[in-house]
């Protein structure tokens, strides 16, 4: 029986068991054929049901017992009968032994290939039990985690030069590019590059920074928002490591005073790719390196899911589901806008719906999208993809990012002429947004007969759900959070106490907290006769307007993160 149609008769069955509605499935079906993967890892990635649900559905359908993992401990021996290398094409994994019968883990019962392999690699008879796809990875994870650690990669390296080798000097600098291309593709250096990024890929970063100092080279991961320091690799490697970097981001090596940007495509196995956003920038001390990681696979395309209280999203659906006008999404750099736009095009498109977009950079390909990449060098800004879009019939626009009066001015343009444009804009606030259009030039009364909505948004460290606890926190704290009295002593505020999952933080996974400013006649009105900023917050919180610190509490009250991190991303109203 072909995958696809395996695949296709499971969807079926989860309809006429009406665990998943039709338009689900279709939405599944749709992202697994532009990501690959298995179709119940998409279905339980976008929320449609819970793993442990699809997991004693397939155990009742195909009659097959289903596993907890995580209650198991495998023995060493039962692990070598199947070879890694069989465990991870498959995503399955040997639990246990009796006589002449192996007993097999897996998320598809109904994948005979899977079992007629094992049967072929152990001469076992096989019998199935069935278990999450996420318990089943991180059960590969846990016992076959024979992964290399940076102390392993850096013993192939020869370090017992003298110090001078250490230092940096004229003669380094000036090392000529056939040297660096056969010190980039030495193997060591390979090795440590291939380690740093499948580390951070590993510990689920969003950013890798190799910068180099006068005295020491260091590797630091951001992690939910946070940097981490995680390997100092000897200082006489800082060039090495550079030019592995820039030879596969097809970078020039040999330019070292300019800054470079590119991009790196990583394979992982299974069907899934990684990619790097790479900066190279020239500091006083050699390259500082910025990889950003661009997970598709990651990216969370289902509103409900992104952090949105259910009247706050039901507001913010009302406004882009109308015909024209501007929606904004505003924040610092790596506050999720661009997760927050994405999902809201995800929401939008149809195959009725002529949708573009002008980004700078692409950071994931999104079906039924035309996706536009801006190239400053060439004349092709946003306000140049902006004038060309308005003559592709177009019914939504998406602009990366507003950020001079040219561009303001046509999006606005558009926004009045029948068209739904989406952009971001870098501001602390949502009403802190119409003094910035203002001042780039665009006129009061444009600005209120053109936007829409402002979203202003915060992304929030998430307490780990393995080792949440709750804990005291003194009245005078919770009234400097803004906390009203009545609420307080209403809710048990908790905090992550650091466990193995959240590499003892305390945190895993992050959520946002948004402030959305709805522009009625009222809001209007206050905006052509020149509101202040404070003036019309004040205004939109009497209307019923959750600031930023408002939703970061409610957060907070609910459990779902910490004091710190409410303080930490928010500032006081």
């Amino acid at each position: 029986m072909a995958k696809d149609s395996v695949q296709g008769r499971l969807g079926e069955l989860l309809v006429r068991e009406k665990l998943i509605t039709p338009v689900q499935l279709r939405k599944a079906v749709q992202e697994q054929r532009a990501q690959g993967g298995r179709l119940g890892h998409q279905l339980t990635k976008l929320g449609y049901i819970e793993e442990n649900e699809l997991t004693s559905f397939l155990s009742k359908q195909y009659g097959v017992p289903s596993i907890n993992l995580s209650e198991f401990d495998i023995a060493p021996d039962v692990l070598k009968l199947v070879p890694k290398e069989v465990v991870q094409r498959h995503q399955v994994i040997p639990v246990n032994r009796t006589g002449n019968t192996l007993i097999v883990a897996m998320s598809d019962p109904s994948n005979i290939y899977a079992i007629d392999d094992i049967k072929f690699v152990t001469n076992l008879n096989i019998e199935v039990v069935v278990a999450s796809e996420g318990a089943i990875a991180e059960a590969i994870e846990k016992y076959h985690n024979t992964q290399t650690t940076f102390e392993d990669v850096l013993l192939d390296f020869d370090l017992d030069d003298d110090e001078e080798a250490l230092e940096v000097s004229d003669a380094e600098e000036d090392m000529n590019v056939l040297d660096l291309e056969k010190s980039a593709g030495d193997a060591p250096v390979v090795k440590l590059v291939n380690l740093i990024l499948l580390d951070a890929i590993r510990k689920k970063a969003s950013d890798i920074h190799i910068e180099p100092y006068e005295k020491q080279l260091r590797v630091r991961y951001r992690i939910d928002g946070v940097l981490y320091e995680v390997m100092k690799p000897p200082l006489k490697l800082k060039h090495a490591i550079s030019s592995r970097v820039k030879i596969m981001s097809n970078l020039d090596i040999a330019e070292r005073r300019l800054p470079q940007d590119g991009r790196i495509k990583l394979k992982l196995g299974r069907g899934e790719e990684m990619d790097f956003r790479v900066s190279v920038l020239p500091t006083l001390f050699g390259e500082k390196m910025c990889l950003r990681l661009l997970d598709k696979s990651n990216l969370q395309l289902d509103m409900t899911k992104l952090g949105f209280e259910a009247n706050v999203l039901k507001g913010f659906k009302e406004q882009i589901h109308k015909p024209y006008g501007m929606i904004l999404v505003t924040g610092p750099t790596g506050s999720g806008k661009t997760t927050t736009l994405y999902s809201t095009l995800s929401e939008l498109n149809q195959p009725t719906t002529n949708i573009s977009t002008a980004e700078d950079p692409v950071e994931f390909n999104l079906f039924g999208i035309n996706q536009c990449q801006m190239h400053e060098d060439i004349g092709l800004n946003f306000a140049a993809a902006l004038r060309s879009f308005l003559r592709q019939d177009p019914d939504i626009i998406m602009v990366g990012e507003i950020r001079d009066f040219e561009t303001a001015e046509i999006a606005v343009k558009a926004a009045l002429t029948g068209h739904l444009v989406l952009s971001t804009l870098h501001t602390n606030d949502a009403p802190s947004t119409v003094s910035r259009l203002i001042n780039m030039g665009v006129e009061p009364v444009m600005v209120a007969s053109s936007v829409n909505l402002v979203a202003a948004q915060r992304l929030l460290r998430s307490n780990c759900k393995e080792c949440k606890a709750p804990i005291e926190v003194s009245e005078k704290v919770l009234r400097d959070l803004q906390i009203p009295d009545d609420l307080i002593g209403t809710f048990e505020p908790h905090r992550g106490q650091g466990c193995q999952r959240c590499n003892g933080t305390g945190y895993k996974g992050r959520v946002a907290a948004y402030e959305i400013l709805i522009f009625d006649d009222d809001i209007g009105e206050f905006v052509i006769n020149g509101a202040s900023t404070l003036e019309l917050k004040r205004e939109a919180i009497r209307k019923g307007m959750d600031s930023l610190r408002m939703a970061a509490n409610l957060k907070f009250r609910k459990g779902e993160t910490s004091v710190e991190e409410v303080v930490r991303c928010t500032a006081p109203d």
